[in-house]
């Protein structure tokens, strides 16, 4: 991947990731179908990733909003994870991240899950807070998801100066 870091930043398109795994045994629950928690690690996996990809620097997550579930995956379930950076702060970015399960017959995906993550950008010798390029959102659909994001961050600020 090239570095397509312009003197303002950095598109959208720079941090997409599509990640795709496959539901087994060890992954399941009694009833046969993926853990909420196996699937909550997979998102941390692939929103660094996309945090990665947009701050060229080792990153670290800060917190998870609300995660609700929609759908089980059952053993056996291909399982498609899409991210990308939707807004930035000075050190910290918002990932937001869709899961579905892919049918293999069709290719059809139902919805999952959807999370949103906050990652902080490391400088690499200090492990200190790192600034980080802003995003650059281009379609009307990243437009919409970085004034989203915005609105989160703002609303999550809040939340922390309330205690």
């Amino acid at each position: 991947m090239t570095d397509s870091l312009s003197p303002s930043g950095r598109p959208v398109s720079a941090s997409k990731v599509e990640m795709t795994e496959i539901a087994f045994p060890n992954d399941a629950n009694p009833l046969g179908n993926v853990m909420g928690g196996r699937v909550m690690q997979w998102i941390d996996i692939c929103a660094a990733v996309a945090a990665g990809r947009h701050a060229r620097t080792p990153v670290v997550t800060a917190s998870v909003d609300q995660i609700d579930f929609h759908n089980p995956v059952p053993v056996g379930g291909v399982i498609v994870l899409l991210a990308s950076v939707n807004f930035t702060g000075r050190t910290s970015m918002e990932v937001g991240v869709k899961v579905f399960q892919e049918e293999r017959a069709t290719g059809n995906r139902t919805h999952v899950v959807s999370a949103y993550l906050t990652f902080v950008s490391l400088d690499p010798a200090t492990r200190q807070p790192r600034a980080v390029p802003p995003v650059l959102p281009e379609s009307a659909d990243e437009k919409r998801r970085f004034a989203d994001g915005k609105r989160r961050r703002e609303l999550r600020l809040a939340a922390r100066q309330r205690g």
